[in-house]
């Protein structure tokens, strides 16, 4: 008989080199990897790629310039951000922009619609003048929008009326136009061949008719604006009080040297030139509470009674 032993049974060598043998799946015959995977995967694949390239050469670059900026010992840059006054500086110029378009918009529809058309127009001031001449004067077609109406020009044309010295023309939103005038008042008269004629604190021969109470003649030669001694008589006559005003019957300025008023009662005002004259209105108001046919005012420091 054989006895057991202990050893162990002795196995064939293995041969560690040999590579498993791998059945081929169905499908992968003859197919890369790339077919397998797909357009869409691929593509997606590949941009993905891209990216990671881009950030790691970004990643590259910032490193460089770090290196580069300790070893020149130049300080960090800090990312600049907008302050609070910055911020609200743009919120109000974006306001601003919108208000100024609001603001056009709303001027362009008021100036080229009827919305605020002159309807009506007021007319204040007038007496002598008729309303229908100041109205007719100022040539505003109805319905024409305020904003087109050039409110210079309708003074302009009303002021040519000779009687009104001067206009004014408001806009009264919505839609009417307010015409105020201020007529000429007759200081002093002329007798012309065709009448009457009335001369303002101007000297502009502004109307013919009958002669208002109240106002005396004028005795120049060459009455109207820009005549030295129409001006100067036209002075004299503006510088007194009314109720001397009142009395006078006839101013007389052959020059301005030679001044004389003769009053309705036949008494004579020497007055001589127009200096000082807001000084000689105020004695001969005194002076005229006195006796006398001749008042003589022609030196206020030293005013005469005869």
């Amino acid at each position: 008989m054989t006895e057991p032993t202990d050893e162990p049974t002795a196995q064939p060598p293995v041969d560690e080199a040999a590579e498993p043998v791998q059945s081929a799946e169905p499908g992968e015959t003859g197919e890369t990897a790339e077919d397998a995977e797909g357009p869409r995967r691929r593509a997606r694949r590949e941009r993905e790629e891209r990216r990671a390239a881009q950030a790691r050469a970004t990643a590259i670059e910032a490193a460089r310039r770090e290196a580069k900026r300790k070893v020149m010992g130049t300080p960090a840059p800090q990312t600049k951000t907008l302050g609070r006054g910055a911020v609200r500086g743009l919120k109000m110029l974006m306001w601003t922009a919108v208000i100024a378009v609001v603001v056009v918009g709303l001027g362009l529809l008021l100036y080229f619609t009827p919305i605020m058309s002159a309807r009506s127009i007021v007319v204040v001031g007038v007496g002598a003048v008729t309303q229908d001449e100041v109205v007719a004067a100022a040539q505003i077609a109805p319905g024409t929008p305020l904003l087109q109406v050039n409110t210079d020009a309708v003074a302009g044309r009303v002021a040519g009326i000779r009687r009104i010295a001067s206009a004014r023309v408001q806009r009264q939103y919505p839609s009417t136009l307010r015409i105020t005038v201020v007529e000429r008042v007759p200081v002093v008269l002329r007798d012309y061949p065709d009448g009457v004629h009335l001369f303002d604190k101007d000297g502009v021969d502004f109307a013919t008719g009958p002669p208002p109470p109240g106002i005396p003649y004028l005795d120049t030669e060459n009455p109207g604006p820009g005549d030295p001694a129409t001006e100067a008589a036209l002075q004299v006559m503006t510088s007194l009080r009314p109720d001397v005003a009142s009395q006078v019957g006839r101013v007389s300025a052959p020059s301005v040297a030679a001044i004389t008023l003769t009053l309705i009662d036949g008494r004579t005002v020497v007055w001589g030139t127009t200096d000082r004259t807001e000084e000689k209105a105020l004695k001969l108001a005194a002076l005229l509470t006195q006796p006398g046919q001749v008042y003589d005012v022609s030196s206020p420091d030293l005013p005469t009674v005869k």
